[in-house]
Formats: C-alpha cells, sequence, structure tokens
C-alpha cells in the first residue's frame, strides 16, 4: 500500500480529519492532502515520525510504508550490506 494511503487509512480509523491532523504537524492542509493522494512523496523522516507519534502506530510500520529504513537501523543495515560484500568479493 502506497504511504500516503496507508497514513490516510490510519488517521481516518481513528476519526481525525485532515485539517485538524495537518494542525497537529504543524503543515498545510493542501501539502498534507497530496501526500495522502500520493501526489508528493513521502515526507521527511522528522514528519513521518511525528505523524506515526499522533496516530499511535509504530514508526517503522510508518518507515516502511514510506519504502525507507528506519533511521536508528540504517547505519547497522549499511553495515551488514558492506560486510556481506566484503566478504561476497574476498571469496571471488
Amino acid at each position: 500500500m502506497p504511504f500516503g494511503a496507508f497514513i490516510r487509512k490510519q488517521r481516518e480509523e481513528k476519526n481525525i480529519q485532515m485539517n485538524e491532523f495537518a494542525r497537529q504537524l504543524e503543515i498545510s492542509p493542501a501539502y498534507w492532502s497530496r501526500i495522502e493522494r500520493d501526489m508528493e512523496k513521502p515526507p521527511k523522516d522528522e514528519l513521518i515520525r511525528k505523524a506515526a507519534e499522533i496516530l499511535g502506530i509504530d514508526p517503522d510500520d510508518a518507515f516502511v510504508e514510506a519504502s525507507r529504513l528506519p533511521p536508528d537501523m540504517r547505519e547497522d543495515v549499511g553495515n551488514v550490506v558492506r560486510m556481506y560484500r566484503r566478504e561476497a568479493t574476498e571469496k571471488k
């Protein structure tokens, strides 16, 4: 499910109006509407985390729906990828 549709579904299940949600996020309703309609890319990490907090959902789920790794996992995943590539190169 695209990020915007995921967040919209969560917001509607919590009966939060879009204008109120945008106000809590401290952004314009027009911008948030474009995100929910997938006319904009998912927002910056800080906004994803804040949206998840307001909706009471796990931020990791929101990051996955935005096709991103949660920020606290990025370095670890990068290290694993580098280690894997190093080992694959050494075995050649």
